[in-house]
């Protein structure tokens, strides 16, 4: 799904880097991002009995130490402006952002303010005191300007960073790859954490899911950790314990639900956050905010980052034949809707029709088609005609690159009227320590903004949440519609409407909560748990569709694992 609502530590950097690339209207994503950052300062201060200005330092004191200068300078140079407002009485996370001027109201706009403004004065005359004329908003502007400018240019790493922030990149292929296979031998960066780990990185025939190359004798091919000779038989081991075997790969075509979005809640609740918390931060920018290692389709190990453990159909195909080690490919992308997929994301699949063993792609976009941020939402929503078309394009690229005995799987768009209907009056972890700001307070705010990830269901207006599951549930039938149609030389296709809201329904039922399924950060995303959940229902989906099984139990896992482990890792 659209990711336009950045984590604490990503809009600070947003902030230092004045938000000039941010989305939306009256300073979007930039505004916002200084309201949040200087909304978890000013809580921290309250927790510490500290002034502001301190608070934001600690801010910065949480973070990895290579990036902690950047956030000090921002700090230097907002404190006059920021102590100003304190000492007149007039400092609220609102006024503040719009002194410094990352917050603006747009002509003809409405003002937009998270938390309430300042009794008696209102914003315009807040402004007034810190900023007394237009050329002071301009001189602070361009301060501000020159201030993100400057980091982002100065600090190789933070370049990196604004560069990457900055410029979506829209070939998504691994950004280390030596030989060009599209396997990489690094997690980050579009490596094995959303491929498997490339085992020999000079040489383009070798990578996951390739047919092994005689047998696999000298070396491991397809970097599934079995190679050698038995000594008894004289047969390659690959011959001995895979070749009676049904190998599958398993593909995403997907958004960020199926990559797996996740802003660690820690990072912007106050009563949480504490030394440590942002240790990962370089990673987590360099995936992109997803965590596709824990999804529902490709996840393959638990991590205590997390409070719930890690399923998924690439971990099953593992568990049934441990020939398929290291067969996935994760294509989830931030934001993609079935034009994109259509017209970049597909291409960065990686399979040879005759080189490579078949493999079940899943086809799951189930949102963004549908979700955008613009006031006139319906309007840029996509028709069923263009979805239908837009898939069976993807279809027939499918049918070039899917080796014969393959399969795809397309799932329905979802119903995302239970994010408002689960947590409109829920608190949301920025407001956890005064219990000052609830889901819908902030779904109104984004919307305001103009950057909300998804207008139609991000909303108080039902009529509107209705229309968007209205045309939602037309583009699953239009999609539902080309899987009967399709006519396909190289796979079997399907169609399963797959409901979150029954999943939920079974959590509950067995006495969870609903919003437990619900990313608590942005308010959008399956959560953790959910993909836990969502893998186990996806499995009885297959199980119905290939009531043989999509994939064979290979009896010689305990062999393999006896002889090698855990066959190389990840």
């Amino acid at each position: 799904m659209d990711v336009r609502f950045p984590s604490t530590v990503m809009l600070i950097f947003s902030v230092m880097a004045v938000g000039v690339r941010s989305h939306g209207i009256d300073g979007g994503i930039g505004c916002a991002g200084c309201t949040l950052v200087v909304s978890l300062a000013q809580q921290i201060g309250e927790m510490n009995n500290e002034p502001i200005i301190e608070a934001m330092q600690r801010l910065c004191g949480f973070l990895p130490s290579s990036y902690q200068p950047a956030c000090k300078m921002f700090v230097t140079e907002v404190e006059p402006v920021v102590q100003r407002l304190v000492d007149e009485k007039l400092f609220t996370p609102d006024v503040a952002c719009h002194a410094l001027t990352l917050c603006t109201v747009d002509p003809g706009q409405k003002q937009c303010h998270l938390y309430p403004l300042p009794a008696g004065t209102g914003l315009a005359k807040s402004l007034s005191r810190v900023l007394s004329s237009g050329n002071a908003r301009e001189t602070r502007a361009k301060k501000m300007q020159k201030l993100g400018s400057d980091i982002c240019d100065y600090f190789p790493v933070l370049k990196e960073i604004c560069q990457f922030v900055y410029e979506r990149v829209d070939d998504h292929d691994p950004v280390v790859d030596a030989d060009g296979d599209r396997f990489s031998v690094i997690e980050t960066l579009r490596g094995t954490h959303f491929r498997g780990r490339d085992c020999d990185d000079t040489d383009p025939s070798i990578h996951p899911g390739a047919k092994p190359i005689d047998g696999d004798r000298q070396s491991d091919s397809n970097c599934n950790g079995i190679y050698g000779v038995d000594p008894k038989s004289g047969s390659p081991y690959e011959e001995l314990l895979c070749n009676s075997t049904t190998q599958l790969g398993m593909i995403l075509l997907g958004d960020s639900a199926g990559a797996h979005f996740h802003i660690p809640e820690n990072w912007v609740s106050a009563p949480d956050i504490s030394l440590g918390a942002f240790e990962i931060l370089p990673q987590v920018l360099a995936d992109e905010f997803d965590w596709p290692y824990l999804s529902a389709m490709t996840g393959y190990k638990n991590s205590s980052l997390v409070k719930w453990p890690t399923d998924s159909t690439y971990y099953k195909f593992w568990q049934m034949d441990h020939c398929n080690h290291r067969d996935y490919q994760n294509l989830g992308v931030n934001g993609a809707r079935s034009s994109a997929m259509n017209s970049t994301i597909q291409y960065s699949m990686a399979r040879d029709q005759k080189l490579d063993h078949p493999a079940l792609v899943v086809y799951s976009l189930i949102g963004n088609d549908v979700c955008n941020g613009h006031a006139d939402t319906i309007a840029h929503m996509t028709t069923p005609e263009v979805m239908r078309a837009n898939f069976h394009s993807t279809l027939q690229f499918l049918d070039t690159r899917l080796p014969p005995g393959s399969h795809v799987i397309a799932t329905g768009v979802a119903d995302g009227r239970i994010l408002f209907n689960t947590l409109h009056d829920h608190i949301h972890p920025i407001g956890k320590l005064r219990s000052d700001v609830t889901y819908e307070q902030l779904y109104d705010y984004l919307d305001c903004l103009q950057i909300s990830p998804c207008t139609g269901w991000m909303s108080s207006n039902e009529t509107l949440r209705n229309l968007t599951s209205e045309r939602a549930a037309n583009l699953s039938k239009a999609i539902e519609a080309e899987v009967h149609a399709y006519k396909s030389k190289n796979f079997d296709v399907h169609f399963v409407q797959f409901d979150i809201q029954d999943v939920m329904k079974k959590w509950v039922k067995e006495g969870g909560k609903a919003e437990d399924l619900i990313e608590p950060v942005d308010g959008f995303h399956p959560s953790q748990l959910a993909n836990f959940l969502m893998a186990q229902q996806f499995w009885e989906d297959f199980e119905g569709i290939y009531p043989q099984g999509i994939v064979k139990r290979n009896p010689h896992n305990d062999q393999i694992r006896q002889l090698f482990g855990d066959q190389g890792g990840y």
